[in-house]
């Protein structure tokens, strides 16, 4: 998985051959238009007020793909917000060369308001927020299969000059210590373990020294995660906005991604010096994002756009948005959780 997305020379996304859109491999918040920026530049905005409207707010975005969610953001707070505006540092984690040249094309009228860093290890501390959208579900995962006793790991090998899979023992130490606390489940059963989207955690962790991480992604709490009836996990392939029935079909042509495992990221962060702030489905988060700034829905255009964010078979429900923060003492929830019940309940009920 990390080579066939990742490769430099033939990843699917390293070589800039992604394609997001109706025109596309697949749809997301951003291909709707700027509304999703729009309304997520809103809630960066109250964030900022909550800290006092301070004049080194760093936004950090990862997995910016093209630069429209940034060129979207930047341009409502530049027309709407220009006292926020000004004091503004945008910072993308962007290690491919590909896509900062398409991203720096995007956000050229911007200058150096925005910056670049080829990882989270290159980016220095900052005060503000860091936002991803479908940023953890494409990082690689470890295949387990359950043998009705124990677990063991699928690899992909070669058999008669084809790409196969085979199964083996688990040597990963840190993979072995997460499924010896999987749940028991019947010989063939298939799952996903995403041990970088730990580490990615571990890593962001150190970098947030007064804010929030805002994560927009699918998936599903641990134990509907781990449900007994989806017996072949929940890993999917996509191209042309068909699914394909293996991740070694079409390789270096196609989306490769797995549902996020909510419970184990919360629990993660927590052991990072990370509070869990909240969790909510992408609907429920906008609306109350609207509720406060009903101001943001003008026109046809913008009505039709939100409907799409919103509804429910489309991506307001398959979407959810978690909050995680450090050193914030909450008094009243931000816009975009106003509606969100106790994160422990939703996360571990």
């Amino acid at each position: 998985m990390e080579q066939v997305l990742y490769h430099p020379e033939h990843g699917y996304y390293s070589s800039g051959r992604a394609s997001i859109g109706l025109k596309g491999d697949y749809f997301t918040n951003v291909s709707v238009g700027p509304l999703f920026g729009q309304l997520l530049a809103a809630q960066f905005a109250e964030i900022w007020k909550r800290l006092g409207q301070i004049d080194n707010f760093t936004i950090v975005e990862q997995g910016a793909h093209d630069g429209e969610f940034a060129r979207d953001v930047l341009t409502a707070l530049r027309e709407k917000l220009p006292e926020f505006f000004s004091t503004l540092r945008y910072f993308i984690i962007e290690p491919f060369p590909v896509l900062q040249d398409r991203q720096s094309h995007a956000l050229k009228e911007f200058g150096d308001r925005v910056q670049w860093r080829r990882s989270l290890d290159e980016l220095e501390p900052f005060i503000g927020v860091h936002f991803s959208n479908e940023l953890l579900d494409a990082m690689p995962v470890h295949l387990v299969v359950s043998t009705g006793e124990g677990w063991r790991e699928k690899f992909v090998a070669v058999d008669h000059d084809q790409f196969a899979f085979a199964e083996q023992a688990i040597v990963d130490p840190a993979l072995q210590k997460r499924v010896n606390f999987l749940p028991a489940q019947p010989a063939g059963y298939e799952t996903e373990i995403n041990l970088a989207a730990l580490d990615w955690i571990d890593r962001l962790s150190s970098k947030v020294t007064h804010g929030y991480i805002l994560i927009v992604d699918y998936g599903f709490p641990r134990e509907e995660f781990y449900a007994s009836d989806r017996t072949r996990g929940t890993l999917q392939v996509r191209a042309r906005h068909r699914h394909l029935v293996s991740p070694l079909d079409e390789i270096g042509h196609a989306d490769i991604t797995a549902h996020v495992n909510w419970t184990s990221v919360a629990e993660r962060a927590e052991t990072c010096g990370l509070s869990v702030n909240a969790f909510i489905d992408q609907h429920h988060f906008l609306t109350g994002i609207i509720s406060e700034f009903p101001a943001l829905i003008e026109g046809e255009k913008a009505k039709r756009a939100l409907q799409t964010l919103l509804h429910p078979e489309m991506l307001g429900r398959a979407f959810q948005v978690m909050a995680l923060n450090k050193d914030i003492d909450l008094v009243e929830p931000l816009a975009g959780f106003k509606y969100a019940r106790d994160p422990r309940v939703m996360l571990d009920p």
